[in-house]
């Protein structure tokens, strides 16, 4: 079968909707749904509706591509009968191996299982079990990783129907935060990695400009991931780490950089196949040995802690940060804003006489 890219049309209750033909019958989809995606141009405002329907129409291209089948706009996916935790969890780790994650992601989810497995058996899961989970096999940093990563299978498998995630009582240990630093002259370094490597540059460029995570979110760009005119970047929930679709803008410096290619190439290889995990971790770590500029505590990481600044300077509001980035909380987004000095008080604040 040839599938052809979906067109987007308008209408006549200005509503956008996206078409295309399977076997030759036709398809209107007016939102995700059918795809098991959140998207749904008819949700913006009218001036942003043409934008986003073009990303939905990228996003049922590629999954009708990768041999996704349109789903009722009834789930029937339900299940029945008298099941251990043990096995609503294996049921989880098997959906997220399923998914487009990286190996590493995978390896430390097989892990987390593997430790459950043998807490637990059969035997109900309880907030003991975690504890003894947590202590018997890591320590400080690593106590939240592993808290993490039990927490992604054990919300998958309470969506399948588990009843109940003791997780929910364990809290976090608190970990010495890792600085990075912002840059004071962004332009002049990108001009020195532009010079050193073209890859490493537009990553760098978009870790800043898109606030997108370099050693995942853009090693693994495609240019299905891009709106027609390059103007938007979606991501689905299982390409970044908030879990969350995100839309995000691409600035007018990154798009003059960009020429689109086919939908399923990566954009840095012009391949189906992406840069391997640790591609932009060893350019950086080149590029450090030879620079001039760069101070202490300046990494990867830096560019787009500059990118928030920039955010946060432009429009003074948090919950746009919050947005831009992609976080579930407003905490986090102000741990971006530690190379600011921000005034916790106004004059008008002060005492009256």
């Amino acid at each position: 079968m040839t599938l052809q890219f979906p067109k987007v049309h308008t209408d006549s209750l200005n509503k956008v909707f996206v078409s295309f033909y399977i076997g030759g019958k036709r398809y209107r989809l007016y939102n995700g749904k059918r795809i098991n995606s959140t998207t749904d141009p008819n949700s913006y405002p009218l001036d942003q509706r043409l934008s986003i329907a073009k990303v939905l129409a990228a996003e049922i291209y590629s999954y009708l591509l990768d041999g996704g089948v349109l789903l009722s706009y009834r789930s029937t996916n339900v299940v029945t009968g008298k099941r251990s935790d043990l096995d609503y969890i294996k049921q989880a780790l098997d959906s997220k191996l399923a998914g487009d994650y990286s190996s590493k992601y995978k390896a430390m989810l097989q892990f987390s299982f593997d430790c459950l497995k043998q807490e637990i058996g059969s035997s109900k899961l309880s907030v003991r079990g975690l504890k003894n989970i947590l202590s018997r096999y890591c320590s400080g940093v690593s106590h939240n990783t592993l808290k993490r990563h039990l927490n992604v299978l054990l919300n998958e498998a309470l969506s399948l129907g588990m009843d109940g995630n003791p997780m929910t009582e364990i809290k976090s240990k608190k970990s010495k935060a890792v600085l990075h630093k912002p840059f004071d002259d962004i332009a002049t370094v990108l001009e020195d990695i532009k010079a050193f490597n073209k890859h490493l540059h537009l990553c760098c460029l978009m870790t800043y400009g898109c606030l997108l995570r370099p050693h995942r979110e853009i090693r693994e760009l495609k240019w299905s991931d891009f709106s027609d005119d390059l103007g938007y970047i979606h991501l689905s929930g299982n390409r970044n780490k908030s879990g969350k679709i995100r839309i995000v803008p691409v600035p007018i410096y990154i798009r003059e950089l960009l020429v689109k290619g086919q939908p399923q190439h990566n954009i840095f290889t012009d391949t189906i196949r992406p840069l391997n995990e640790d591609y932009f971790k060893t350019l950086w770590g080149r590029f450090k040995r030879v620079s001039k500029l760069l101070e202490q505590d300046q990494t990867l990481y830096s560019f787009r802690h500059s990118g928030a600044i920039e955010i946060f300077k432009r429009t003074g509001s948090i919950t746009k940060l919050q947005k831009a980035m992609g976080h579930s909380s407003i905490n986090v987004c102000l741990t971006y804003l530690r190379g600011l000095e921000l005034p916790e008080l106004k004059e008008e604040d002060m005492p009256i006489f």
